[in-house]
């Protein structure tokens, strides 16, 4: 038993990434993880032949993010998406494994979506176990559970009381099943597939993150491939908001370097395939591996390996529910959004009454402002702001700006649960932008368009109700969504995204759109947990765009350009049609 010296390594993780000269066996410093993981663990490949652990890209990477984590101070706490077959639980099970089987004391969790999914985990460290060298291998007592338990097997109390070992253990469980850590405490986890765990899934990680303490040396990672709007995604979207606390990790598929082929001679790649060799950076032999899997593995289906094997997060996520809009359209489209020229909100003197009027308004830049602006105001230009209140579970109000002479997109407001606050900035955008069109929605709150009238903003929305006491047709202010009319704008707002869909531009509203699904019924909805309220906006404004003007306002006097299909108009058209030209285009220069 001389040889079991790693229990005497009392180093913390995090040190280990630091040391040079740490506690060495076998010429190799143990703390240090990735030298222990690459010169004691074997794996088998995928041609199921006994190898030594050699950290590949995508693994690579992540054991990086860790050490970044670990030489800052922080717990980690990492959740990955990830493509399929990136070893990507290979490496998560190497480090953890490294520090139970260097250090006392350290209790490891592992959580796996299915049974044969967990025996599977367990049996990769049983077999780092197996294959480590006499030397490094820890002393092991024998459990029946799938359990590793690193201490001194003697039935001699004195025997263990002198060298008891490290006292670490790894124990591997299935989510949903017993033994997920409630009454431990845990040093390291891992959760494996957590987007195909069953049942409860955020009780259950509840439960297991209650037992792991808010300390440097522990580590929780989260790792799964997509599987639909769920609470992986939930914690994702989070995760990449920087709300929750846990870091994001993306790993695509093309950092494998086995996702390659040989080039078949007189091959014509598509422009589908030129287009993704330009934004990823990928070679022939990937694109003529992506090829073959989509042919051979996936049965032809190009939109399933881009949930299998995504470029972007969004990919990882696109078959989940059934999207109302065209999402390969949506995507390109994000990523050819451009940042806002400005972001900001409205500030402006202190109204003197309760509920007053913003007064000496202008517009402030603020890093975290709720409103985007992405095209100044035009003098004589008319635009349209639709607006979306807070409801149905929607913790935002939020407005969408266009210039009504295309349509295209201007500015956008998202801001957290306010009614006067966003009353206010509605007044002063609507101002901004040429005094704009406004048309709100006033089915779960009417306070805002009450404010507008009261400040008697000049230009609201008109609908027309039917008034039970006069039994007649009244003009009433604000829009309403209802089982007749949302149908009808979200047709509209269909017909912009597949004829024009440039005319969107904001990165967030695309983002509501991706997660824009059919629901029960057929009835298109934000998919669970995501929202709308851009959405909606929009459509509201592209839906209230006939009572706004078309064409630019030119100050008296002032002159136009006109276009050669503009001239030719003119030229063709009678006296009485021309002086109508004239006015509605403004003189020629």
């Amino acid at each position: 038993m001389a040889a079991h010296t790693p229990y005497l390594c009392r180093t913390p993780w995090r040190q280990g990434f630091r040391q040079r000269n740490g506690v060495k066996l076998m010429g190799v410093n143990i703390r240090n993880p990735r030298e222990y993981c690459e010169n004691f663990l074997m794996i088998r490949d995928k041609k199921q032949r006994l190898v030594p652990l050699k950290f590949k890209p995508a693994q690579e990477n992540l054991y990086n993010i860790i050490k970044e984590e670990h030489q800052a101070g922080r717990p980690v706490r990492l959740i990955v998406l990830k493509g399929r077959q990136e070893g990507i639980s290979t490496v998560t099970e190497a480090l953890m494994f490294q520090d139970a089987a260097t250090r006392p004391l350290v209790r490891t969790l592992i959580v796996a979506h299915r049974d044969d999914a967990t025996a599977n985990l367990f049996n990769m460290n049983k077999l780092f176990y197996d294959c480590l060298p006499r030397p490094v291998q820890p002393m092991r007592k024998n459990s029946n559970a799938k359990e590793l338990v690193f201490e001194n097997p003697t039935r001699d109390e004195e025997m263990k009381r002198r060298r008891p070992g490290l006292r670490s253990r790894i124990k591997c469980v299935t989510a949903g099943g017993k033994g997920a850590g409630r009454s431990d405490t845990l040093t390291n986890v891992h959760l494996s597939e957590y987007a195909f765990w069953p049942g409860d899934k955020k009780g259950l990680m509840a439960g297991v993150m209650q037992a792991v303490p808010d300390d440097p040396n522990t580590m929780v990672i989260i790792e799964s491939t997509a599987n639909g709007f769920n609470e992986f995604k939930e914690l994702w979207d989070g995760a990449v908001a920087g709300t929750n606390g846990w870091r994001p990790v993306f790993l695509p598929w093309y950092m494998e370097p086995e996702y390659r082929k040989p080039v078949e001679p007189g091959t014509v790649w598509t422009d589908e395939e030129r287009k993704l060799q330009e934004q990823y950076g990928l070679d022939e032999k990937q694109l003529a591996w992506r090829r073959w899997c989509i042919r051979v593995n996936l049965g032809g289906d190009e939109q399933l390996f881009r949930q299998e094997y995504p470029n972007t997060p969004d990919e990882a996520f696109l078959l989940s529910g059934d999207p109302y809009f065209d999402n390969d359209v949506i995507m390109a489209r994000r990523r050819a959004a451009e940042e806002p020229l400005r972001v900001g909100l409205f500030e402006h003197d202190e109204p003197e009454i309760e509920g007053g009027m913003p007064r000496n308004w202008r517009f402030a830049d603020q890093e975290k402002g709720y409103i985007r602006i992405y095209e100044e105001p035009i003098p004589g230009r008319p635009y349209v702001l639709g607006g979306d209140t807070a409801g149905e579970g929607s913790d935002c109000f939020t407005a969408y700006v266009l210039d009504n002479t295309d349509g295209h997109q201007v500015a956008e407001l998202q801001q957290p649960l306010s009614e006067i606050l966003y009353a206010r900035q509605l007044f002063c955008l609507g101002h901004y932008y040429n005094t704009a069109l406004i048309g709100v929605e006033v089915n779960f709150s009417t306070y805002p368009e009450m404010k507008l009238e009261e400040w008697h903003y000049p230009k609201l929305y008109q609908r027309e109700r039917f008034d039970t006491f006069t039994g007649e047709m009244v003009k009433a202010f604000g829009w309403v969504t209802s089982h007749k009319t949302r149908p009808i704008i979200l047709a509209g707002l269909h017909t912009v995204m597949e004829e024009a869909p440039e005319l969107v531009v904001s990165f967030q509203t695309l983002g509501e759109m991706l997660t824009f699904v059919y629901g029960k019924n057929r009835k298109p909805q934000a998919a669970e947990g995501e929202h709308d309220d851009l959405v909606l906006a929009a459509a509201i404004a592209h839906a209230i765009r006939g009572q706004q003007r078309y064409t630019v306002e030119l100050a008296e006097g002032e002159k136009r350009a006109w276009t050669a299909d503009m001239w030719e108009d003119y030229r063709a058209a009678d006296a009485q049609t021309r002086e109508k030209m004239a006015k509605m285009w403004g003189k020629p220069k």
